[in-house]
């Protein structure tokens, strides 16, 4: 297997998207997996290495990314160390790195096979929701997963709340991450990206006029996102398959760190019905 780590793709005045690729060498064109993470996520998050591997041996070329904005920088991908770049995030930006991840795929870069046959998009939490908005934009995309999507992102902002007025007054609210214990900020202009782009931005609208196989994976016992949203996405395509994971949590009982050789269970059971659905 041929795995390489942290390469970087760099856009004249943007900032640089760390990312990872594993693929078995083959003279066959190869179908691509681009794997999007969740918010305060990132490429190396608990298990996701074995999942790549896992795509890997499976005859898919998987490409895993941090989103230039997720706070990490390149010498330090894991923590997030660029708390200024964490508050300039927004969806806009998020769209425009996972178009940069394609367009690097379609021209041809020395870290990846010189031909695919195909592209799928995977994407975790708030990533699943950023793939399906892609995917039902982008003619490229052949197929489209979601593990423990959000259905609705403008819910999420919480609007004409007291936290809302506040966020809007001082310009800037704080999130704390549990991992690593930083306050993360949010600056206003991320509510303002999503206003300005708000039909853009509905996963609602993007899963109805979705003309590509589907597939929406979610854990039973996910404490973060309800398995509602992933019924929800489900009743906007009846065309998509559903399926829910008994006894999954949020990220489908793996943790961070992983140092265990396998992968859980309930992931193992995610990657394998993914795996399935693409081919």
């Amino acid at each position: 297997m041929i795995i390489k780590k942290n390469k970087i793709f760099t856009s004249e005045n943007k900032k640089p998207i760390l990312y990872d690729v594993y693929y078995n060498e083959n003279t066959k064109p190869q179908p691509v997996v681009i794997f999007c993470h969740g918010y305060k996520g990132f490429k190396d998050w608990g298990a996701w290495h074995l999942v790549a591997e896992a795509f890997a041996e499976a005859g898919f070329c998987f490409v895993k990314f941090n989103f230039s904005h997720n706070g990490g920088t390149v010498e330090q991908p894991i923590d997030f160390p660029d708390l200024e770049a964490f508050a300039e995030n927004n969806f806009s930006l998020e769209l425009e790195d996972l178009e940069r991840v394609l367009s690097e795929i379609e021209k041809g870069n020395e870290n990846l096979p010189n031909k695919f046959s195909s592209i799928s998009l995977i994407g975790h939490s708030r990533g699943g929701g950023i793939v399906l908005i892609k995917a039902e934009e982008d003619s490229r995309i052949d197929k489209v997963v979601t593990w423990a999507s959000v259905s609705d992102f403008k819910a999420r902002f919480q609007e004409g709340t007291e936290s809302f007025e506040s966020w809007k007054e001082t310009g800037v609210t704080q999130v704390e991450n549990s991992r690593t214990k930083q306050m993360l900020p949010h600056k206003f202009q991320f509510y303002r990206d999503f206003k300005e782009n708000e039909e853009r931005f509905s996963i609602h609208r993007a899963v109805k006029n979705l003309k590509i196989p589907q597939l929406i994976i979610h854990g039973s016992e996910d404490p973060t996102v309800s398995q509602k949203e992933a019924k929800a996405i489900h009743s906007w395509n009846p065309k998509s398959e559903l399926k829910i994971i008994a006894g999954a949590d949020h990220v489908f009982n793996a943790k961070h760190p992983w140092d265990e050789a396998a992968i859980p269970d309930c992931l193992k059971s995610v990657v394998e019905r993914t795996i399935a659905f693409l081919k």
